[in-house]
């Protein structure tokens, strides 16, 4: 559907697709002088970011300027592109524009960050990046913690801190049938005071069978994940799942 769109006053329909032969091409021009070559590679390859900001689609941002953002990494794809390397274009310019939109929504996330504790945290990624390197596997907090000369909870706190938000909506496990989302692996010890404790249920409750009725206990009174009620009960947590909604919607229907 990206190319019926128009985004930034431009109708993508329209847009120009290069061939990888057309992108060499243009890019030996460019390093040869050629000042129209790179106008014509940002042109064309305008599809290629259209392509990478649909993964961004879900955040409720302007796609405008997702597509901006998006067209300063492959601005910066095209800089530094290497013509000796083996390589296409494409693979090395989608993680350029993904790199950036990423710094884009981080930087301008209403969760605010201080420059300090990022610097902290982008000093612990390359350290990260540089030890893995050399000793062929991760290196722990404490190894990233001595190399740049902090507390190793200073390292932890900023390296969180950047991590960005993850919806309860977001889905991680799907089996085909009814999807796992990340709210359905949180236990909380306090859900035994929410809305099962506080409305009169009983006699909706009563007619679930014994299955059903231990799994809402264990879920919301003992403030269990579907994990550890799956284990409980000797069941898979998709099945946990399946039980739970049913249940739920069984006592929606009778109140």
């Amino acid at each position: 559907m990206y190319n019926k769109v128009e985004i930034c006053g431009v109708n993508t329909s329209t847009l120009k697709v290069l061939t990888e032969k057309e992108k060499i091409d243009l890019l030996k021009k460019m390093h040869n002088g050629d000042k129209t070559a790179k106008d014509e590679l940002v042109t064309g390859n305008l599809r290629l970011v259209l392509s990478v900001i649909q993964r961004f689609t879900q955040r409720g941002e302007n796609l405008d300027d997702l597509f901006q953002v998006g067209c300063i990494g492959l601005i910066k794809a095209i800089q530094n592109f290497d013509l000796t390397l083996n390589v296409r274009f494409s693979t090395y310019a989608v993680p350029m524009i993904i790199g950036e939109i990423r710094r884009y929504l981080r930087d301008n996330n209403s969760i605010r960050i201080s420059r300090s504790m990022r610097d902290i945290a982008y000093k612990a990624m390359q350290v990260k990046e540089r030890l893995t390197n050399e000793k062929g596997r991760d290196p722990t907090i404490e190894e990233i913690a001595d190399e740049i000369d902090l507390p190793k909870e200073d390292v932890v706190l900023a390296l969180e801190s950047i991590v960005e938000p993850v919806s309860l909506y977001e889905p991680v496990y799907s089996d085909g049938g009814d999807t796992i989302y990340v709210m359905d692996q949180v236990g909380d010890n306090n859900d035994d005071k929410n809305w099962l404790d506080e409305i009169a249920l009983k006699e909706a409750i009563r007619n679930l069978n014994d299955r059903e009725k231990r799994i809402l206990y264990l879920r919301f009174f003992k403030g269990m994940t579907q994990i550890e009620v799956s284990s409980e009960i000797g069941i898979s947590q998709a099945q946990v799942s399946r039980l739970e909604k049913g249940a739920l919607d069984h006592i929606k229907k009778q109140i």
